[in-house]
């Protein structure tokens, strides 16, 4: 008889840039709870469209056959909040679900996330508030990066941050039992407090605690050229190389330079114009979230000031 396949029954939806890569790590190492080596497989959310993601159903599956009966088989796929089908494609999937949903000070997500697309060279605008100007060309199609894989949806800062309408499917498609939400701010400042939270949501021993180690950082790339190089190199390029180097010798070298192209360091602070702009562009959304989910939110993201904390510490 055919033994049925292992299905996930827990999904961290995102956002991007909202800690969602240090909880996937903490909550991988708990021996409860079972998570694929494949971050981000996007299986759901079937109008966000990438190459990358795994929409055949036998292989999605797949990636959780080395589960060995763990309660919590979970997966984390950031663009799931954005997308306006995810929440009820793995209501139908899953309706049992448990869903974790991360969320940052808008202002601070977009700019940060904005980062992480050059530091990976798919955002070629630098000027984080000419990106902003580019999006209604994006829109119809210009200006668009040429080294592009991720979501086109993703280079619109000013809407991947409306938090609330994406909150909203995911409490109406599952109820609030059945979501559970964190705020960045209190992950921060309380990490194993948060973590404790979310492995009682989840039904699995809180005591449990791993070493917290900040996971993603703040990055940048110190040649584009020699990233390209590793990332996006043309296939005659690629066949060469196979020719000039060792199969024993690829894979330690590939490594070994893109460590080497990678630095961490504090992004300079946002300007205040930009800023004052998006905290206009943001302030009902945040404001209609915070009633919804029972926070100050005009307190928390609206009326504080920047600090000038290591940026790589927020990153996680």
């Amino acid at each position: 008889m055919k033994r049925e396949k292992t299905r996930p029954n827990f999904f961290i939806v995102g956002a991007p840039k909202c800690g969602t890569t240090s909880m996937y790590t903490y909550l991988g190492s708990h021996p409860e709870i079972f998570f694929p080596q494949v971050k981000e497989p996007h299986h759901f959310g079937s109008d966000i469209h990438s190459p990358l993601y795994v929409r055949d159903r036998e292989a999605y599956l797949d990636l959780f056959a080395e589960s060995s009966g763990e309660p919590v088989v979970g997966e984390a796929s950031v663009w799931y909040l954005y997308s306006e089908k995810a929440a009820m494609e793995i209501r139908e999937f899953s309706p049992d679900a448990k869903i974790l949903i991360m969320l940052r000070n808008p202002v601070e997500m977009v700019y940060s996330y904005h980062s992480q697309r050059l530091a990976w060279g798919n955002e070629e605008i630098r000027d984080f508030s000419e990106a902003l100007d580019a999006e209604p060309d994006r829109r119809n199609g210009l200006r668009l990066p040429r080294k592009n894989p991720y979501p086109v949806a993703g280079l619109y800062y000013s809407e991947i941050a409306r938090y609330s309408q994406q909150v909203e499917r995911y409490l109406d498609a599952f109820g609030g039992r059945q979501v559970h939400i964190v705020l960045f701010d209190d992950f921060r400042s309380d990490t194993a407090g948060v973590y404790r939270e979310v492995l009682q949501f989840l039904g699995v021993d809180p005591d449990y605690q791993p070493e917290f180690v900040v996971e993603n950082p703040n990055r940048s790339r110190r040649s584009m050229f020699l990233h390209n190089l590793l990332y996006h190199a043309p296939p005659g390029l690629i066949a060469a190389g196979k020719l000039v180097v060792p199969p024993p010798l690829r894979k330690g070298l590939w490594n070994f330079l893109a460590r080497a192209n990678t630095s961490y360091r504090c992004r300079p602070q946002m300007s205040g114009e930009v800023r004052a702009r998006l905290v206009a562009n943001y302030r009902e959304d945040i404001l209609r979230l915070g009633e919804m989910i029972g926070r100050d939110l005009e307190t928390k993201w609206l009326s504080s000031e920047p600090s000038s904390r290591d940026v790589r510490k927020e990153e996680g």
